[in-house]
């Protein structure tokens, strides 16, 4: 099967370098996250930035088109996350010419996390990963922004200054996001989060010394959840007076509202922002303004 996606990929490859007459540089990305900090490092300039995952889809479940694969080919770099949801990348990566292009993976650029297994979790046994949700955590966010400007700069040296002034004013933004959250958890009542859902912030609640309980891991693909677990997370709520429970985007929201109506707790959304959907892609919704609605609902959830 690995020989059939290599042979795809190289007449791909080849039909894409044929038709490609763009002198343009090209940025490709896999999710938004590495797209937004892109984006907002090239604001304004003649770069062309492309996102893989479309808007309003689950990155645990992309498979990448054939254009994907050319437009990855044809690009000057390209950025991607690793680990699971990324596995695909590897055969891509063996077959296309990398000679003329950068690549990077965020999980190189910070300290990684192994996945966590909490009490009362509905995990199936597997062999431990690092926490691929690198970005959760804004002080990596503002670590994978310096490193990505620097690989861009690189690119275009022509545009130093302006990538660099552009990358400074969005780390300006997220610094700034950075403080409002300790604030907010240094003054709270409480520092346990519940999430009634799948959990990939693991970075973001090592960072500000939070707990939390959720009903999935962050990358399980699992939908049912057992008895157990909810009965678990029903009785947590209750015992530690949690006024919140929380879902991640684009999730049905099932779990989370079975334990509102058991607790009479209020339901509140938090980005993970591995991505948007189309309305807010369409309107420009960047990861500053997706954590700027995560520090509503911190607030409300931790007081």
């Amino acid at each position: 099967m690995k020989k059939i996606f290599s042979f795809l990929i190289i007449l791909l490859v080849i039909c894409g370098c044929r038709n490609s007459k763009s002198n343009k540089i090209t940025i490709v990305t896999t999710n938004f996250p590495s797209y937004d900090f892109v984006r907002s490092i090239t604001k304004n300039s003649d770069i062309e930035v492309k996102m893989l995952l479309k808007p309003g889809m689950e990155m645990h479940g992309y498979e990448p088109t054939p254009q994907d694969i050319i437009d990855i080919n044809n690009s000057k770099l390209f950025v991607y996350v690793g680990g699971e949801s990324d596995s695909w990348i590897d055969d891509v990566l063996d077959d296309i010419n990398k000679d003329d292009k950068s690549i990077i993976k965020l999980m190189d650029l910070v300290d990684l996390r192994d996945e966590e297994i909490k009490d009362g979790m509905d995990a199936e046994e597997e062999d431990k990963e690092f926490d691929e949700h690198v970005w959760t955590s804004p002080v990596n966010a503002i670590k994978i922004i310096n490193k990505l400007k620097e690989e861009i700069k690189d690119i275009d040296p022509d545009n130093n200054d302006f990538y660099e002034d552009n990358a400074n004013k969005y780390i300006d933004e997220i610094t700034e996001i950075d403080s409002e959250i300790r604030d907010i958890v240094n003054n709270s009542k409480r520092q346990e989060l519940i999430f009634g859902d799948r959990f990939p912030l693991l970075y973001f609640v090592k960072e500000y010394n939070l707990n939390y309980y959720a009903a999935f891991p962050g990358c399980s693909e699992q939908t049912e959840v057992s008895a157990k677990t909810i009965s678990f997370l029903i009785d947590k709520v209750k015992s530690d007076n949690i006024p919140v429970i929380f879902h991640i985007e684009l999730s049905n929201n099932k779990i989370a509202d079975t334990i509102a109506s058991e607790t009479g707790t209020k339901v509140l959304k938090f980005n993970s922002a591995h991505n948007i959907t189309q309305d807010e892609f369409d309107k420009g919704v960047t990861y500053v303004d997706l954590m700027k609605d995560n520090i509503k609902v911190l607030k409300e959830a931790l007081n």
